[in-house]
């Protein structure tokens, strides 16, 4: 397993956040730059308060971070759990890469006993006949 990886409340915490296109977008908006919730609630036809609740659903996924300048909050993404969250893909690959892999392997090996037997009954039926 890998280290530094989600662990399962985490990883459905992260996965519940960015089912969302909005929670995606705000986390794509904010991945360069801070950005205070309201320039984020001019960019979606929602209430400011709705924006407020998908920043927070973010927050708490740990996908985003809030500070405060003066009056504003500011939202700037949180790269690491972004990167812990791609580990955990990651293995999800690896496992199933294996798994395809094996699946190949026994398919060659099935293909190759076949052919094996082929050549064995081919062989026995071209072998002369001993007269007595």
């Amino acid at each position: 397993m890998v280290v530094d990886q989600l662990d399962g409340t985490d990883a459905d915490r992260v996965f519940h956040a960015l089912a969302d296109a909005t929670r995606r977008d705000i986390v794509l908006r904010v991945m360069h730059t801070e950005l205070s919730v309201s320039a984020l609630a001019r960019c979606y036809p929602m209430s400011f308060a709705a924006v407020q609740k998908h920043v927070a659903v973010l927050t708490r996924a740990a996908l985003v971070t809030k500070s405060r300048k003066g009056r504003e909050q500011l939202v700037r993404a949180d790269v690491t759990t972004l990167r812990r969250a791609a580990r955990l893909l990651d293995a999800y690959e690896r496992i199933w890469h294996e798994r395809t892999t094996r699946i190949e392997d026994l398919l060659a090996e099935d293909d190759m006993e076949g052919e094996r037997r082929q050549w064995l009954s081919s062989a026995h039926t071209r072998t002369p006949k001993r007269s007595h």
